[in-house]
């Protein structure tokens, strides 16, 4: 109906899709229409009736960003504990000896997912795949964010335990792998059926290494039966590398081959450590065939793993090899924005030329890749019969002047400090910078009280006994 038609008038820059080129392209000085059901005009001039008229001129339009890979839970309030911190044994990450030992309450595992929230639409993201333990304020909060929102409750038959910081042990529980699993098929079901529209279910076995052969597979028999994707965290460390090989001589990608899990409703978490790795042991150059050939797709989350010293080799290289590569922020700080430039600059330092990876790439697997792992055709892009999601950047911002190319500023320069507005299904979702549809202020100064309690915990979440000053060291010494 008219009466629920919002023209964005006289755009001066709009990132359309281009049908021709299957691809992102320019337009300038044009009219975007759109409602609930989606964009009905994009270009030109637009003359039929509608309900409200938003000034354009000084704007850019973007596609909301798509987020194949974070981490609600505990990560926000492990912000400023652990950034300098890891397991030397364990090829410097601290992903093993340090991620249990944050302990976090019902009320702050709710405040942590609304900061996440916020921090990514603010940044521009208008859907997102959070892999997470399940927990009562889950689908509430993010239908009531506004956001598109896939859950992937992660289930998994081992724990992790570090051995005196020196070796990772693996303690197997193979019933309740599988009670969690039948919970998380349960949180998938109800995701699906949600009344929002915007919400989805992902099956998430959570590690490649603490899942066995048949639960992986079961998954994967699962997700199929329901026509939803899988995702899990596969060749994200050297620790789980040599796991694998020890254990059966493959590495993650082949080994997902050889159960029949790769395939194109596959998110692989991280993937950089495949057998063409320089840090890995094997000669051999398979694995991005492999992903390319069953059209699987990579979740790149290159700032969390640069922190530790680690890069994908490189987002340039997977690519021209025909492998689908999306972006994820992982953990904090959950800024779509800054993980595009990282991904540019991780890429172009291991790739070791500048030319590795250009602007226009990060900017398509921020959206186009993401969509396609998600197997969709109607987000990602600005174009007539899509979702009218997007984001409305500010020309006029400091950062981005003076403006010759926007998005090569916006991404290089001006970040989220430019991002006017977001909306999804056409709804504004984050105005002015501020986040409409949730508590921020609120579960920020929850998350400090959160923090203080965990930190206060470190020692006794220990299994060595270490302290809390110990543990989560401060950059400076306190005088």
């Amino acid at each position: 109906m008219a009466n629920d038609i919002h023209v964005i008038r006289n755009a001066s820059t709009i990132a359309g899709y281009d049908e021709n080129r299957q691809g992102h392209a320019y337009l300038s000085d044009g009219d975007i229409a759109f409602d609930a059901s989606g964009f009905i005009h994009v270009g030109g001039r637009y003359d039929g009736a509608f309900v409200r008229e938003i000034p354009g001129k000084d704007r850019m339009v973007l596609p909301g960003f798509v987020n194949v890979h974070c981490h609600s839970g505990e990560e926000p309030i492990s912000k400023g504990l652990f950034e300098d911190e890891g397991t030397a044994a364990l090829w410097g990450n601290a992903l093993y000896e340090y991620s249990d030992l944050i302990e976090i309450s019902d009320s702050a595992v709710e405040a942590s997912l609304t900061v996440m929230l916020g921090d990514l639409m603010r940044s521009g993201v208008t859907t997102l795949v959070d892999i997470a333990g399940p927990h009562d304020s889950w689908l509430p909060t993010l239908a009531r964010s506004g956001a598109r929102a896939y859950v992937a409750p992660g289930f998994r038959e081992a724990a992790w335990h570090v051995e005196d910081s020196r070796r990772l042990d693996l303690t197997w529980d193979k019933s309740r792998g599988y009670e969690a699993f039948a919970q998380a098929l349960e949180v998938v079901d109800a995701a699906g059926a949600h009344p929002s529209g915007r919400l989805g279910g992902i099956v998430s076995p959570s590690q490649v290494e603490t899942c066995s052969a048949e639960l992986l597979q079961a998954a994967a028999e699962a997700a199929r039966g329901r026509n939803v994707p899988i995702t899990v965290h596969a060749a994200q460390t050297m620790a789980e590398h040599e796991e694998l090989m020890r254990r059966t001589g493959l590495t993650a990608v082949q080994y997902l081959e050889e159960l029949g899990v790769l395939g194109e409703d596959l998110i692989i978490g991280h993937c950089i450590f495949v057998d063409g790795h320089s840090w890995t042991r094997q000669r051999t150059d398979i694995d991005l065939d492999l992903l390319a050939r069953r059209r699987a797709t990579v979740a790149h989350c290159p700032v969390t793993f640069s922190r530790s010293g680690m890069v994908l080799q490189s987002l340039g290289r997977y690519r021209r090899r025909g492998v689908n590569v999306a972006l994820g922020t992982d953990s904090y700080p959950f800024n779509m924005l800054e993980e595009m430039r990282q991904a540019m600059i991780c890429s172009r330092i291991a790739g070791r030329s500048v030319f590795d990876v250009g602007t226009a790439d990060v900017f398509e697997a921020a959206t186009l890749a993401g969509a396609r792992a998600l197997g969709r055709r109607d987000i990602g892009r600005i174009a007539p019969g899509a979702k009218a999601d997007f984001l409305m950047i500010d020309l006029n911002h400091a950062a981005m002047q003076p403006v010759y190319d926007p998005l090569r500023n916006l991404l290089h320069c001006a970040a989220e400090r430019a991002v006017e507005a977001v909306y999804v299904d056409g709804r504004p979702v984050v105005e002015g910078g501020k986040v409409l549809h949730l508590d921020y202020d609120g579960a920020l100064a929850e998350l400090q009280e959160a923090q203080d309690f965990a930190v206060r915990h470190l020692q006794a979440n220990d299994p060595a006994g270490r302290s809390g000053s110990l543990l989560a060291r401060r950059s400076l010494p306190v005088m």
